[in-house]
C-alpha cells in the first residue's frame, strides 16, 4: 500500500478531541483522509468543530472495560482496521493497558509500551535519570520524611507534582489543587503545607526542583520516529511566554535551531528505542547551563501545532508511517513565525505585563505577521468566533479585575 500514488488509505481515529485532537483530525482530513475523534468529556472542543463532531466515550480511567466496549464498537461501525493515534495522555494509558485487544481492530504506533511509561511522572523521570537525561533533582516520596530529605538536598523554589495531573482532576473545584499541573513551594514549610494538600488523593507525588533561568530559556522539541527508531521528523521552539506563568505550556512560541538541546532530547528517544510522536519540553538551566529535562508528552500536542507551518506536519508524517509508506526525514523549513495559544494569552499577557516582562508595544509586536494559531481557523467559524470571545473576556478580566498575588 502506497499513500502517495493514490493507493487505499485506511480511516484515522483521534483519541481525544480537546483542540490538539480536532487539529489532528484536521492535518489528516486536509490530506484526504477520513478521520474522527473522541473523548469523555462532551465540554472538549471536538463537540463543536466542523471537524467533529467527537463520539462520546466513557471514561477509561473509571471504567476501563466500558470504554474497550466503546473501542471495539467504533471499530465494528467503522468496519475496517483504522489508524489510531493518541492527542492526550488519558488515551495513551489505556491504549496501552489494552494494546492486545486494540491491536486486533486498530493500527497503532508499536512503541505504545513506552509511551504508557512515559504518560506518567514516576516512570518517565526515572527513565530518563536511567538513561542519562539530565534533569534537575527530582524525587518520588510518599511520606513527610522522604519530604524532609528532599529538603535539605534541593535549592528552593520547588515544585509538588502528581504522578499524573489527571489524580488533581479528582479535586472539588474550590481545593487549591484542582486541575493544577505543578505546585510551587519557596521553602520547606510550604513544600510540606503543597504536599499535604496533594497527599488527601495520592501520598505519592513527585517533587522536584525548578530549573533556573527565563521562560525564553525554554525549548520544545518535536519528533516523530519510525518503527526501527529512526528520527524522520523533527523541529525546535523557543518558548517566548507561557501559562502559568514560569511553569505552564507555551502561550507563544518560535523556531529555533538549539544543537544541544535536539542532541540531548534525540538521544535520550534513541537510547529507550522510542517509535512514534514525541514532543519533550528542555530548559536550559542558568545555574550551570545544562539543558535539562521538564517532561516528556508521548503523543500529539498542543506544541506541536506549530511543527505543520515550519514544514513538519508529524500527525501525517506519522500516519504514513503507521501505514507502511517509506517516509523520508523531514526537518524544518527555517521560516520564521509566532505560534500563539490565543485563550491562554488572555491569561498570559497580563500576567507577563505584571511582572515587568511585557510591554504594550510588545504585545502587538507577537501579532505582526507572520503568525499561525493553535485555536483560531477562518474554516472552523464556530470554535474560531468561540476562541475571540473567550480570549477578549479572560483578557479583560485579568486586566481589570484580578490582582497581582
Amino acid at each position: 500500500m502506497n499513500a502517495e500514488t493514490g493507493n487505499y488509505r485506511p480511516p484515522a481515529v483521534i483519541a481525544g478531541a480537546f483542540q490538539t485532537g480536532v487539529l489532528g483530525v484536521r492535518s489528516l482530513v486536509r490530506h484526504g483522509i477520513k478521520a474522527i475523534c473522541f473523548d469523555c468529556n462532551p465540554t472538549m472542543h471536538g463537540f463543536r468543530s466542523r471537524y467533529g463532531p467527537a463520539r462520546l466515550c466513557p471514561n477509561p480511567d473509571d471504567l476501563p472495560d466500558e470504554w474497550l466496549d466503546f473501542m471495539l464498537a467504533l471499530s465494528d461501525e467503522i468496519g475496517e482496521k483504522a489508524v489510531l493515534i493518541p492527542s492526550s495522555d488519558r488515551y495513551v494509558t489505556a491504549i496501552a493497558n489494552h494494546r492486545e485487544v486494540l491491536r486486533e481492530q486498530y493500527i497503532f504506533s508499536p512503541g505504545v509500551d513506552l509511551q504508557g511509561l512515559l504518560a506518567h511522572k514516576q516512570t518517565q523521570y526515572r527513565m530518563a535519570e536511567e538513561h542519562g537525561m539530565p534533569m534537575p533533582l527530582t524525587r518520588m516520596i510518599n511520606s513527610v520524611e522522604e519530604l524532609h530529605d528532599f529538603s535539605q538536598a534541593a535549592h528552593f523554589p520547588c515544585l509538588v507534582k502528581p504522578w499524573h495531573f489527571r489524580e488533581w482532576e479528582k479535586f472539588s473545584k474550590d481545593h487549591p489543587l484542582y486541575c493544577q499541573k505543578v505546585s510551587v513551594a519557596e521553602n520547606e514549610e510550604a513544600l510540606l503545607k503543597n504536599y499535604q494538600l496533594a497527599s488527601e488523593i495520592n501520598t505519592n507525588v513527585v517533587l522536584q526542583e525548578i530549573i533556573q533561568g527565563p521562560d525564553t530559556s525554554k525549548r520544545v522539541y518535536l519528533s516523530c520516529y519510525d518503527k526501527q527508531s529512526k528520527r524522520i521528523a523533527n523541529a525546535m521552539f523557543q518558548e517566548l511566554r507561557c501559562v502559568p506563568f514560569g511553569f505552564g505550556p507555551a502561550s507563544v512560541t518560535v523556531p529555533i535551531v538549539d544543537e544541544e538541546a535536539d542532541e540531548v532530547c534525540d538521544n535520550f528517544l534513541k537510547s529507550i528505542g522510542y517509535k512514534g510522536i514525541c514532543e519533550i519540553e528542555v530548559k536550559r538551566d542558568s545555574r550551570d547551563g545544562k539543558v535539562k529535562l521538564i517532561e516528556a508528552n508521548p503523543r500529539l500536542s498542543g506544541g506541536g501545532d506549530a511543527a505543520p507551518y515550519a514544514g513538519v506536519d508529524l500527525c501525517w508524517i506519522h500516519y504514513q508511517e503507521l501505514t507502511g509508506v517509506e517516509v523520508a526525514p523531514v526537518k524544518p523549513s527555517g521560516k520564521y513565525f509566532k505560534h500563539i495559544v490565543l485563550r491562554a494569552e488572555g491569561t498570559a499577557i497580563p500576567e507577563y505585563i505584571r511582572e515587568g516582562l511585557l510591554t504594550w508595544r510588545e504585545v502587538f509586536k507577537t501579532y505582526k505577521p507572520p503568525v499561525a494559531f493553535f485555536d483560531l481557523d477562518r474554516k472552523d467559524l464556530k470554535m474560531s468566533m468561540e476562541t475571540i470571545l473567550v480570549t477578549f473576556k479572560t483578557l479583560l478580566t485579568n486586566l481589570f479585575f484580578k490582582r497581582k498575588m
